[in-house]
């Protein structure tokens, strides 16, 4: 009742001491309570008018922490996030580094496989270890050798026509003929083209060539053959060949020693080499690396040289080579094949011999 007496007598006497305010005035106060009612009854009308929605946001006892902070996420949860991502970053550029490194380590590794065994020492390759998806090994296979003439000739796989009065091989039981010289010089200059002719079906190389081999036609070529093929060809990869013809070429210089002194002699002392002193001189007095790059020229056309030489012998080698298979590889089908007699029919012809003698 105080506080809407003070209300309805204005701001005026709120400002005035406590000591200054009249005794109160009971009647007057009898008189506005009926008012002081109305107006209660008015603002609980209009508060039980106010929608629920507005009357929810009214503030609660307890505690003053709202219900959604606990479901918001805190610094700290913020901050370990954080750092959980920053340890899965390192991990996973930790794992692509190692990933890089051990590829570039096996890459590597193969290259310096194949130059080694470029360079013959006994290692595996990618070809040698290496099939086509989906396809087995090649297989060992035997072969057949026939004889091409004009009246029965045969294809050949590397020429399409085998020259008349010359020898033609393929695998056991199939007639995918090859010439005998051509296949020899493919496997001589390029060996990785001979087994594609059969669709690398068989290991023609191994089963054919090879001393290992139950099939190997080096078998047949005597001791000539042998000494050509294994010793000259063969022999440490083309080190014996090398070998023999470093040999032969500082013979025929010992050989023809007196004779290149004689020659040398004579042209230092003429007078047409001294008439060119201005020019070679200035190479004589030149400074060691000059001479040393002149050195190395001169080396190099040497060994240009005996490249070409060494090519050279051992194409003639390989001709040589040829012409024994031919004459030495027995025809199996065909005209001029060998018949071998089997146990039964040795004993007939015995028989029969007895018979008549």
């Amino acid at each position: 009742l105080a506080i809407a007496v003070a209300t309805r007598a204005g701001h005026s006497s709120a400002n005035r001491g406590w000591a200054r305010f009249p005794p109160p005035n009971f009647q007057r106060v009898q008189s506005l309570r009926p008012n002081i009612n109305i107006n209660s009854s008015a603002i609980s009308d209009k508060i039980n008018h106010i929608p629920a929605s507005i009357i929810s946001l009214s503030i609660r006892g307890g505690s003053s922490t709202s219900a959604n902070e606990d479901e918001c996420p805190t610094e700290d949860d913020d901050d370990a996030d954080e750092m959980r991502r920053q340890k899965r970053e390192e991990y996973e550029k930790l794992v692509k580094y190692r990933t890089e490194q051990q590829m570039l380590y096996q890459l590597r590794s193969t290259y310096l496989t194949e130059m080694l065994a470029s360079r013959g020492v006994p290692l595996p390759t990618i070809m040698s270890v290496s099939t086509a998806d989906g396809e087995k090994p090649p297989e060992k296979v035997d072969w057949d050798c026939a004889l091409s003439t004009d009246d029965d000739p045969k294809s050949c796989l590397y020429s399409f026509d085998a020259e008349p009065d010359t020898k033609v091989v393929a695998p056991w039981g199939t007639d995918q003929w090859i010439s005998l010289s051509a296949l020899n010089r493919l496997r001589r200059t390029d060996p990785t083209k001979v087994e594609p002719m059969w669709h690398s079906r068989y290991s023609i190389l191994q089963s054919w060539f090879s001393d290992e081999s139950e099939f190997s036609m080096l078998q047949h070529v005597g001791a000539k053959g042998f000494f050509v093929s294994s010793v000259l060809l063969d022999g440490g990869n083309g080190m014996v060949l090398r070998s023999l013809l470093v040999l032969s070429v500082l013979s025929a210089l010992v050989l023809l020693m007196p004779l290149l002194e004689f020659i040398v002699g004579r042209i230092i002392v003429s007078a047409p080499f001294w008439a060119q002193w201005p020019t070679w001189g200035r190479v004589a007095r030149a400074g060691f690396p000059l001479k040393l790059l002149i050195g190395q020229m001169a080396w190099k056309a040497v060994a240009s040289c005996f490249s070409k030489f060494e090519n050279e012998v051992r194409e003639y080698i390989v001709d040589l080579e040829c012409e024994i298979l031919e004459s030495s590889v027995p025809v199996t089908v065909g005209l001029g094949s060998e018949e071998i007699m089997d146990e039964e029919d040795f004993d007939e012809y015995d028989d029969e011999y007895d018979d008549e003698y």
